[in-house]
């Protein structure tokens, strides 16, 4: 791995730290962007932010040290990224100040093991949905279906729409706070 000031280093894919570098990085793309589109008003913003998050933590690849937390990391380099845009963007009465950036990135990473075990519940808990249900919630939010449309789309009444999102958000609700008291009992 030559390194040059103009050219992203790219880990060795033959080495185990090069391979597990490449698995960490593709898990947490999703949690990255995330944690970017929380700092931005616009998810076109976060994806352009994302991008240049990604050129650095590919050029600063031989830095990470594998068995360190790689999310953290990667949010340290991101937090960086978002502050050079705004500071590139301007001043715009959309953006959050400064100091409420980097007090939201430190909550995150404060919050990370909270976070993923909540992440956690809610994919064990969607799992154990009904179907149509799950099929349900996932038409509402994986896309811009605003309870209306979703009605319209179904064929059904726009409140029965409502009754049957409310009452599947609240067993998901029970379902993931019974998951995390149990996580928690199980680490006591």
């Amino acid at each position: 791995m030559t390194s040059s000031t103009d050219q992203p280093v790219f880990p060795e894919t033959t080495s185990e730290q090069g391979r597990e570098f490449i698995a960490l990085f593709t898990k947490h793309q999703r949690r990255i962007y995330l944690y970017i589109l929380s700092m931005v008003p616009y998810p076109s913003e976060a994806e352009e932010i994302l991008q240049n998050t990604n050129l650095i933590i590919w050029k600063k690849a031989q830095q990470f040290e594998v068995g360190t937390n790689f999310f953290a990391w990667a949010c340290q380099i991101a937090h960086f990224e978002i502050l050079k845009f705004r500071k590139k963007r301007g001043r715009d009465k959309h953006q959050f100040s400064d100091e409420f950036v980097s007090q939201v990135a430190e909550a995150v990473k404060e919050n990370q093991d909270v976070f993923e075990l909540r992440r956690t519940a809610l994919t064990y808990c969607l799992s154990k949905l009904r179907k149509k249900d799950r099929e349900l919630i996932q038409r509402r939010y994986q896309g811009e279906n605003q309870g209306k449309d979703l009605a319209d789309d179904l064929g059904r009444p726009a409140n029965s729409v409502y009754q049957s999102l409310g009452r599947v958000r609240r067993t998901l609700f029970e379902c993931i706070n019974r998951y995390i008291a149990s996580e928690s009992y199980s680490h006591e």
